[in-house]
């Protein structure tokens, strides 16, 4: 039985499609859910640069979005509420909390996706409290993530088996700077880092990408999430301009450092 392309396609954009809007889901929902408190923690956990740094992994890590966070810091540096000293701390913490959707991702919960999103449903449903309505949209985004990543998953099993997508990924692994590129590119479309990762994830998981294939894209996609912060830093004041900026140059900076140690070995 030969592979269908339009099945493979059709599976990967539906799943993605599920999984983006699981993510956005469940993303509004703690953002819901905390309120200004956000705001609040922000402003008061940057006294120092270590602090800055445990505030934007927390909240970053509460919300699932590196981009939520920086954005929300940009706007904050903008209204004078923040300076730029105490806003990189903030985007440094964010870069390690958005790590925590890829560990979520990486437990294998594929045969509890039902009962989540029944549980997410019902909650979501008829919860009479505001905040407990926003709980179950995050658990209902939680399971229709996990839905995606399935379909996504399932649908791109027979990827390993077809000499272009393999002969694609081997040219990744002999030109880390094409994957560094890919990661960047498709991580500016979706506007999800960890859309890109999870997406990764499973084609690890389906033995159709190996470790040395994904790392230069992951580091794309770190370079790709700093867009959203560049966008909204467009007519701010010159403080916010920088901390956009310091977000792209902190995750370029990153890949230019570990890139190289990478591909020799370490």
């Amino acid at each position: 039985m030969g592979i269908s392309i339009q099945d493979v396609l059709f599976a990967f954009v539906g799943g993605l499609a599920l999984f983006l809007f699981g993510l956005r889901f469940m993303s509004d929902a703690l953002q819901a859910a905390a309120g200004d408190r956000m705001r609040v923690i922000l402003e008061k956990g940057t006294k120092n640069p270590v602090r800055g740094v445990l505030t934007g992994t927390l909240v970053t890590a509460l919300i699932q979005s590196s981009s939520a966070t920086t954005v929300l810091t940009v706007g904050l540096v903008n209204a004078q509420l923040l300076t730029l000293r105490q806003a990189i701390g903030v985007i440094m913490g964010a870069n390690i909390g958005t790590t925590i959707t890829a560990y979520l991702i990486g437990f294998n919960l594929q045969d509890y996706v039902f009962p989540i999103i029944a549980i997410g449903a019902v909650t979501f449903m008829f919860a009479k409290n505001k905040r407990n309505q926003s709980i179950g949209q995050a658990i209902l985004g939680f399971g229709i993530l996990f839905f995606g990543l399935t379909i996504m998953g399932d649908g791109m099993k027979p990827l390993k088996d077809l000499a272009f997508f393999t002969d694609f990924m081997v040219s990744v692994e002999n030109n880390p700077i094409l994957g560094v590129l890919i990661g960047a590119v498709f991580t500016f479309i979706v506007q999800s880092s960890s859309a890109t990762i999870g997406v990764l994830q499973e084609l690890a998981n389906q033995g159709a990408v190996t470790y040395a294939q994904a790392v230069p894209i992951l580091f794309g996609d770190n370079i790709g999430t700093t867009v959203t912060a560049l966008l909204a830093a467009i007519g701010a004041s010159v403080a916010a301009r920088r901390t956009a900026l310091t977000h792209f140059i902190f995750n370029v900076v990153g890949t230019l450092i570990f890139l190289p140690l990478f591909m020799v070995g370490l």
